[in-house]
């Protein structure tokens, strides 16, 4: 038993001189790139679904937007990767957010000046439903979407085109808001 005991600790011994060894960059390549790469972070820009921010004007009234932009990638968008019938963060990772610096009409309805997180429902041969909730700052998107903070509920037609468009975008347009991705053209009026 004492054998098998000394034998494991030898064993344990070179393990760790080896471990150490090896970490200490003590190889044949002196130039430390691989451990460079390793420890590096990722910048914002590579990003699977990079981070979008605009801003602008509708009217005379400041807007600014902000969103995760996910690739079509070869994947079935509507219907499958985005469900229907089931609340969308319209976009991707976080939760996309609006902030309205004055009162706004959007399809007609009353929305205060303030920052609401951009859901929509997106249905098949419907219109759709576009959702200003209360809580804009969700780290993970529609999984922590409460309907109770719903603030605005709207209905829009979307229309759809032939080309596809690769990446998710929305812009500021003098209508309102347009959402494309796919064939999608999701335009939301405000005023």
């Amino acid at each position: 038993m004492r054998k098998i005991a000394r034998n494991f600790y030898s064993l344990f011994v070179m393990m760790l001189i080896v471990f150490n060894w090896s970490c200490s960059g003590n190889s044949s390549d002196s130039s430390g790139s691989e451990q460079e790469m390793v420890t590096e972070a990722a910048p914002e820009e590579e990003r699977a679904s990079p981070l979008k921010n605009i801003s602008g004007e509708i009217g005379d009234k400041s807007i600014a937007v902000q969103y995760g932009s996910p690739g079509i990638k070869d994947r079935l968008i509507w219907g499958d990767l985005v469900p229907y019938g089931e609340v969308w963060r319209t976009g991707a990772n976080e939760a996309t957010f609006i902030s309205l610096e004055e009162d706004v009409l959007v399809e007609g309805e009353p929305l205060k000046a303030g920052k609401y997180s951009l859901f929509t429902i997106p249905r098949e041969n419907e219109p759709w439903t576009v959702i200003f909730n209360s809580e804009w700052d969700l780290e993970h998107g529609h999984f922590q979407y409460k309907e109770e903070n719903d603030v605005l509920r709207v209905t829009v037609n979307p229309e759809w085109v032939d080309n596809d468009q690769e990446w998710l975008s929305i812009a500021i347009v003098p209508e309102g808001l347009e959402v494309k991705w796919e064939k999608l053209v999701l335009p939301i009026s405000i005023e």
